[in-house]
């Protein structure tokens, strides 16, 4: 019998060495995790910055109407009745800004 309750406490304590263990990697593990995701979050920064620039040199330049044109001969029946409703609307808008 005693063996069985050696044996108990044995598993017992590996057990909460085991936990301690893993309470220590898991800060470490934690830690590192954060330290990336700060790296992550000013990377993104910078990603998203290049990523405005580089829309407004876009947005400056002029569309080309071939490249449209290639590009809607892609489009679904659905979006593109989409884009013709929205085409009028913009024509009307216009339209109003003229008359006023």
């Amino acid at each position: 019998m005693n063996t069985i309750s050696e044996d108990i406490k044995k598993i017992m304590l590996a057990g909460i060495g085991a936990v301690a263990t893993t309470a220590e990697k898991s800060k470490d593990v934690i830690d590192a995790l954060v330290k990336k995701g700060e790296l992550t979050v000013e990377q993104g920064k910078i990603l998203n910055e290049e990523l405005k620039h580089d829309l407004r040199e876009k947005l400056r330049t002029p569309a080309d109407t071939e490249s449209i044109r290639k590009d809607l001969e892609k489009v679904s029946r659905d979006d593109l009745a989409m884009l013709k409703a929205h085409i009028e609307e913009l024509e009307k808008g216009m339209e109003n800004e003229q008359s006023e």
